[in-house]
């Protein structure tokens, strides 16, 4: 029987287990991925730790969840692989292969759980007469000797296998600095810096967009996170209307009619043209 304490415990750790493994399953980013991944490793640590299996506990954390774990994570965030490259099917049926071997697995895991039979339990006091370490061992290298190699065999496979679909073959030589501006020149790209949140603004916060000669807004001057979410504070309007005021100022005090300026219909790139007024439009 198991005290209240216990039973608390492995009702805790086992609901975030199991929803860190589906998390690991369902989730679309393979960085969230591998971090509901690393919850449920940690539950387990915490559960070995709890049964007295001191130095699997001490591995559990140290070696998987702290170093094979969070270099798969950092492998992951280097190399860059998100939800759109999941979807790509690489090879042929490999989806339904997946899906056969999941099933089997599955079917063979159930027989297992429906034939399995204990009459005797061991205790723990027993089971780490000779040390933690060593009972680990023996049951390791001598009962479990099979399904110790198999997994060996199974884990060099796999990582082998992300090396092989991680490399990418080069299929041009690499372009230097110098060709790399000749052809940003060459494809009339942004040449010069961009321009710096808030100049000619009047304010020098990063979610105000610097305005372009003519008062429009260019939208190059700001990150592309903040005007994804919209956090964008536009006081070109101002700033256009200061200076059609100035011009109609000029115009008089010089004697000539006011210039027609053209009709801004939104924000502009920073390399868009201006368009030019004709005569007719101007009279």
């Amino acid at each position: 029987m198991t005290s209240t304490g216990e039973a608390v415990q492995f009702w805790v750790l086992a609901v975030i287990a199991v929803g860190g493994a589906l998390g690991m399953l369902l989730m679309k980013k393979a960085v969230h991925s591998a971090l509901c991944l690393a919850a449920t490793m940690l539950s387990l640590a915490v559960c070995y730790l709890a049964q007295g299996a001191v130095f699997l506990g001490v591995v559990q954390i140290v070696v998987y969840t702290g170093a094979i774990m969070m270099l798969f994570l950092f492998v992951v965030m280097l190399v860059g692989v998100s939800s759109a490259d999941s979807l790509k099917e690489q090879l042929k049926g490999q989806r339904v292969a997946a899906v056969l071997c999941g099933v089997g697995f599955g079917v063979l895991l159930i027989a297992g759980l429906v034939n399995a039979k204990l009459s005797h339990f061991t205790g723990l006091s027993e089971a780490n007469a000779e040390g933690n370490v060593q009972g680990l061992a023996k049951l390791i290298f001598t009962k479990y000797v099979w399904a110790f190699e198999v997994t060996g065999a199974l884990l060099i496979t796999a990582a082998i296998g992300a090396m092989v679909l991680t490399h990418r073959e080069r299929i041009r030589e690499r372009m230097t600095q110098r060709q790399l501006a000749a052809q940003r020149v060459k494809d009339n790209i942004q040449v010069p810096p961009l321009p710096a949140p808030g100049v000619y603004a009047r304010h020098n916060a990063v979610d105000i967009p610097a305005l372009l000669p003519d008062g429009t807004v260019a939208e190059d001057s700001v990150m592309g996170t903040l005007r994804e979410r919209g956090q964008i504070r536009d006081v070109s309007q101002e700033m256009l209307q200061r200076m059609a005021e100035l011009e109609e100022t000029t115009a008089d005090w010089l004697g000539r009619p006011s210039s027609a300026r053209p009709q801004v219909a939104g924000p502009r790139q920073a390399l868009e043209t201006v368009p030019t007024p004709t005569k007719e439009e101007a009279e």
